[in-house]
């Protein structure tokens, strides 16, 4: 069992980035500790703790109030689950697996058992692919785009998206491919194995590729080039490190049209 995680295995193992953990971290909210080297590892204890500030932030908490709510007192973990539990209550059938989870990590703790890193990066990614509903969605859009932005967006998907497109699946199909990749990672962009996932990666573009014109493909370039910003609202089904990625594997190959 690991004891400890560098702030690149905690960033993938959570989705987390590893932009987002340093600025926690500057901001006191979760403070790593540091080799003899000055690098970032994260012990139990600091895994709990980050748990618990995504768990907040999740719920509609400001950085700034998550920060006077812990004010340094232990939280209790338990409550932070139930929390969880009760935002994927609506989405239930599509995201079982995570609230099985969620429910084995209770019954430790009322076992009086300690959660270890591993389940807590399990709480964590799951909490962050819980958050893919329109209504976060709508607020990440409204931040980048403008009202007749995203009308146009909608025109053109009214006229375009076929009437039988099954959007869930579809985003299913983008979790699956971006947790095989994380997995895969750290992996040579111009290897094989890494051409192989841009042209799963370009395949899975199809349908957005077939509505979008130049300019909407580049707003959703810009719009991931800025995940850092927004990833702890809704997930894409991937994280950032799989978008850089994914960019440097297509610069390799230049295939159009694959980011």
């Amino acid at each position: 069992m690991m004891t400890s995680l560098t702030i690149a295995d905690l960033a993938r193992r959570t989705g987390l980035t590893s932009r987002t953990l340093r600025f926690y971290d500057a901001r006191g909210l979760v403070v790593a500790q540091r080799t003899p080297a000055g690098g970032r590892v994260y012990g139990p204890a600091e895994v709990a703790r980050l748990h618990q500030v995504t768990a907040l932030k999740r719920a509609g908490f400001a950085l700034a109030q998550i920060g006077a709510l812990l004010g340094g007192q232990a939280l209790d973990i338990a409550r932070m689950i139930d929390a969880q539990l009760g935002a994927l209550d609506a989405e239930r059938d599509r995201l079982d697996e995570a609230v099985a989870t969620l429910r084995s990590a209770r019954a430790r703790l009322d076992a009086g058992h300690n959660l270890d890193i591993d389940t807590f990066c399990t709480l964590i990614r799951q909490g962050e692919t819980a958050m893919t509903d329109q209504a976060a969605w709508k607020r990440v859009a409204d931040r980048y785009f403008s009202p007749e932005d995203q009308a146009r967006w909608a025109e053109r998907k009214y006229a375009l998206a076929p009437d039988n497109f099954d959007a869930e699946a579809y985003q299913a199909n983008w979790a699956d491919l971006g947790s095989r990749i994380g997995a895969a990672l750290p992996l040579d962009p111009a290897s094989e194995a890494a051409q192989a996932f841009l042209v799963e990666w370009t395949t899975l573009l199809g349908p957005f590729n077939a509505l979008a014109d130049e300019r909407m493909k580049g707003e959703v370039v810009s719009l991931y080039d800025r995940m850092d910003e927004w990833s702890g609202e809704v997930s894409p089904g991937f994280t950032f490190a799989v978008w850089e990625f994914i960019k440097a594997a297509s610069r390799l190959r230049k295939a159009p049209g694959s980011v």
